[in-house]
């Protein structure tokens, strides 16, 4: 495909899409996390540009202003899988994919779903799925926050606030992200809608987790992340039955393509590489 994507409609909804480099290049589709939009790639593409790449990166369900349902029931893994679904299907061609956070979840079963649309994949903080249920209760010691964001009102309330400002400045953002996030997702009106993933946790099929990875895998982790244990970043090679490497950044937070974008670009460009025609 050699026209630009702007915009992908799916499921009665429209969805954002930043589509840069060389139109001609092999397509990257890039996920972003929570609470994040494209943006939060914007020091990765530079140098997968420069290699040739072209880049698509959505700002999701419930981030984009065209799709944000008001019900947690829309934001279920399986509908945020087809939404990418969908956008890779419009590229016309496979592509490799790369996610962060929530974007990194989707990534795993978007690859594990339809190996024929994912020449690559890149999981940038989160492993599989089923890394983090069979994690156990280490895990879910640092996901505690899971728990606030679940009830609703408190957490948009809490997160805008000084305190929950701060709690993010613990974890890693810099003030530049934080005013990121107050501009492209508090001030936009994205944060409900973001919110709706994790609330949407308990109405998402359980079969999901158990989905195996069939395509080049690169799982990277930072020892500096305060939200997902290192074992169980090393849990994330069961579920894959294909080469599979995991990088482990040490001194930086969970934020790695903002602080660490080089390794996320070395990540990919390894992948095409290896998997160029």
């Amino acid at each position: 495909m050699t026209d630009r994507l702007r915009h992908i409609d799916h499921d009665g909804l429209r969805f954002d899409v930043r589509d840069e480099g060389p139109v001609d290049g092999d397509p990257v589709v890039l996920l972003h996390g929570f609470p994040q939009r494209a943006s939060s790639w914007d020091r990765v593409t530079p140098r997968l540009h420069a290699e040739g790449l072209r880049t698509l990166a959505p700002d999701q369900r419930g981030y984009s202003p065209g799709a944000r349902p008001p019900r947690r029931r829309d934001y279920t893994l399986d509908r945020l899988v087809a939404d990418v679904e969908a956008l890779v299907t419009a590229v016309g061609r496979p592509v490799h994919l790369v996610g962060h956070d929530w974007g990194a979840a989707v990534a795993w079963l978007l690859a594990a779903r339809r190996p024929d649309l994912v020449r690559s994949l890149v999981a940038v903080s989160v492993p599989h799925p089923g890394a983090m249920v069979a994690a156990g209760r280490r895990q879910w010691r640092l996901s505690w926050y899971m728990g606030l964001f679940l009830l609703p009102g408190v957490a948009e309330r809490q997160l805008p606030s000084p305190r929950g400002l701060g709690a993010l400045r613990a974890g890693g953002m810099t003030d530049e992200m934080l005013r990121t996030f107050r501009t492209e997702v508090v001030a936009d009106g994205a944060l409900p809608g973001a919110l709706a993933w994790y609330r949407a946790i308990p109405l998402t099929p359980r079969g999901l987790r158990h989905e195996r990875v069939s395509v080049p895998t690169t799982m990277v982790w930072s020892d500096g992340d305060v939200a997902i244990a290192r074992a169980t970043a090393e849990l994330a090679a069961r579920w894959v039955d294909a080469r599979y490497d995991l990088v482990v950044l040490p001194g930086v937070s969970h934020w790695i393509p903002d602080q660490a974008p080089a390794a996320v670009a070395d990540a990919v460009l390894t992948h095409a590489h290896r998997e160029a025609p």
